[in-house]
């Protein structure tokens, strides 16, 4: 990590390791908004809410499905604003002063706009609807990095939007030529 930690993961994975603590996040691959010195933003990607469909959302905020519209699930983003949802997507959409481009690859609406687009088929190419986020205050995401938490990896979007949700995890460590199944739980200092 530098000094100026601001911006520095925006745009990258963090994947739990197999210790991690909180249940919320066994196994999570999480999608980095936005990182500075102010706290951390993100988005777990890999984790479906399967009681809720994309459709189903749609009729709770009276938008109507189109031609062009794709059922897809909706996922869990984190413990943080549950009832509130974010468009993890494409960077070739956004709405004007309502998206926020994360890295050449990733943008982010949170605005109702995006899901009326893509109720109608005019969305983003590739996208992931969730509902909640992931937050951490000033240091504490790098504590818990340093506390082997977390590691970090470049966010492919094929990982990210192409593969299955239960495959992320597994897919995000091998980007890093990590073997799952060589992981240890417990952390050490060199």
């Amino acid at each position: 990590m530098t000094d100026d930690p601001t911006g520095f993961l925006d745009g990258q994975l963090l994947i739990a390791m197999p210790g991690m603590g909180d249940m919320r996040f066994v196994r999570s691959v999480i999608f980095l908004c936005a990182h500075s010195a102010d706290g951390a933003m993100g988005l777990i990607v890999n984790k479906p809410a399967p009681e809720l469909k994309f459709g189903d959302l749609l009729k709770q905020l009276n938008i109507a499905a189109g031609p062009g519209f794709h059922e897809g699930l909706v996922h869990f983003g984190g413990p943080v604003e549950h009832g509130r949802g974010f468009v993890l997507h494409s960077a070739e959409y956004g709405v004007e002063g309502g998206s926020l481009q994360v890295s050449p690859g990733f943008a982010m609406t949170a605005t109702v706009d995006i899901l009326q687009d893509m109720a109608r088929g005019a969305g983003p190419e590739r996208a992931i609807l969730a509902l909640g986020y992931s937050g951490w205050g000033p240091g504490q995401l790098e504590g818990e990095i340093q506390a082997n938490g977390w590691l970090t990896a470049p966010a492919e979007p094929d990982l990210v939007f192409g593969s299955r949700d239960a495959e992320k995890w597994e897919g995000a460590l091998r980007s890093l030529s990590i073997d799952p199944r060589l992981l240890s739980a417990e952390g050490g200092r060199a």
